[in-house]
C-alpha cells in the first residue's frame, strides 16, 4: 500500500511533499553510505525528489511510496558511482609515514570520504538497539569500507543489513531475483570481513567512562600537553589529516608531529560536536597575525573503541565543514567553550 493517497486525492502535491519531508533524513542517510559524501548525499536526495515530482503521475501505488522512493535514490546513486566517483581516506592509498620524514602533500586526482553531521542522515528513533546499529553504519571505517564493493553490491549491503529491508524486496526495488541479491550479499560480506574492521565503543548516549575520555582529551589537547594527549591513544592509533595522504601510526609519531610540524596547534580551542556517529571536535587555532581571538583550523573527528582514542581524523578544509556542523566562524578571546 502507498504511505499516501494517490489519484483520489485532491491535492496530492501536498501530500507528496510531507511524505518527502518525512524521508529526507533516511534517504539522505542511505545516499551518505552509498556515495560518502555529505554534499553528494544531498544533491543526490534533491535529485531523487526532482525525479519523483516529474514521475509522481505515473506512480500507481503498487509499492509504498517510501520503497518507490528509495528505488529512485537508488538509481541516482548508481548514476553517480558510474561515473567513477569512489571516495578514500589516506589509509586506503599509502603506508603510514614516520614523523621525522613526513610531509604534507594533497593528491588532486584523489576524491576524499567525507564527515558528515548526525543530524543530517539519522533518523530519530526511541529504540537504542536501533539508534546504536544506524550510528555503527554511518562511522567513518565501515562507510570508507563500502566504497570496496562494487555499487549494487553496495546497495544490497545497506538495505540488508543497515535498513533490514528483506530479500524480495531489495530484488523487487532493484528490478533482480531473490538468488541474485542473496549472492551479492554475501559476495559484499566476504569482501568487509577482509577489511579487519574495529569494533567501535557503543555510543548511544555517552557513558560515564567515555566521557570522562573525551573530557580528558579536550584538556590535554587546549593544555598541549601531549603526554596526556598520547596516554589516551591506542597504541595503533592513527592520525590522517584530509585533503593530505599523509597518515601517522601509534603514540610516538603521533606525539612528534604534535610537536614538531603540528606545533602551530599549541593554543588551540575545541567545541565538541558530533560527526558520523562519532565525538568530534571544531578546532579553532590561534590567529597566525598575533591578534586576539582564534580561527577555524580542522574539524577533528574521533573514533573511539574499549575505552581508548583509535583514530584522530583532521579534516581541515573547514571552509566547507564548520558552516555544514554549524560551527562559529571564529572564537573571540572572551568566547567559553563548554
Amino acid at each position: 500500500m502507498s504511505d499516501l493517497a494517490t489519484t483520489t486525492s485532491p491535492e496530492p502535491e501536498l501530500e507528496l511533499d510531507a511524505a518527502m519531508d518525512r524521508y529526507r533524513v533516511e534517504l539522505t542517510g542511505y545516499c551518505y553510505r552509498m556515495l560518502g559524501s555529505a554534499f553528494d548525499a544531498e544533491d543526490a536526495v534533491q535529485d531523487t525528489y526532482v525525479r519523483a515530482w516529474r514521475a509522481y503521475g505515473k506512480f500507481e501505488g503498487r509499492s509504498s511510496l517510501r520503497s518507490w522512493l528509495y528505488r529512485i535514490a537508488t538509481n541516482v546513486c548508481l548514476d553517480l558511482l558510474n561515473a567513477g566517483k569512489k571516495r578514500a581516506r589516506p589509509m586506503d592509498l599509502t603506508a603510514p609515514q614516520h614523523q621525522a620524514s613526513a610531509v604534507l602533500s594533497e593528491r588532486p586526482e584523489v576524491t576524499w570520504l567525507e564527515p558528515v553531521p548526525d543530524g543530517r542522515v539519522l533518523p530519530q528513533t526511541a529504540d537504542p538497539a536501533e539508534a546504536a546499529l544506524a550510528k555503527e553504519s554511518v562511522r567513518l571505517a565501515f562507510v570508507a569500507a563500502l566504497q570496496h564493493l562494487p555499487a549494487k553490491q553496495r546497495a544490497v549491503l545497506i538495505l540488508r543489513e543497515v535498513l533490514a529491508w528483506k530479500a524480495d524486496e531489495v530484488a523487487q526495488l532493484l528490478e533482480t531475483s531473490v538468488a541474485s541479491v542473496n549472492s551479492a550479499l554475501q559476495r559484499a560480506r566476504a569482501t568487509l570481513s577482509g577489511r579487519a574492521l574495529r569494533p567501535s565503543d557503543p555510543a548511544d548516549p555517552l557513558d560515564a567512562e567515555q566521557a570522562k575520555l573525551l573530557e580528558q582529551y579536550l584538556s590535554a589537547f587546549e593544555a598541549y600537553d601531549i603526554t596526556r594527549l598520547t596516554a589516551l591513544l591506542h597504541e595503533d592509533a592513527v592520525l590522517s589529516m584530509p585533503p593530505f595522504d599523509l597518515w601517522l601510526q601509534g603514540p610516538q609519531d603521533i606525539a612528534a608531529w604534535h610537536l614538531n610540524q603540528g606545533i602551530g596547534c599549541k593554543g588551540s580551542r575545541l567545541i565538541p560536536t558530533t560527526a558520523n556517529g562519532l565525538p568530534a571536535f571544531g578546532q579553532y587555532r590561534p590567529r597566525e597575525d598575533g591578534r586576539p581571538g582564534h580561527v577555524p583550523w580542522a574539524l577533528q573527528v574521533l573514533e573511539v573503541s574499549e575505552g581508548r582514542i583509535a583514530g584522530l581524523n583532521a579534516f581541515l578544509d573547514t571552509a566547507r565543514w564548520f558552516p555544514l556542523f554549524g560551527l562559529p566562524e571564529e572564537l573571540a578571546e572572551t568566547d567559553e567553550v563548554q
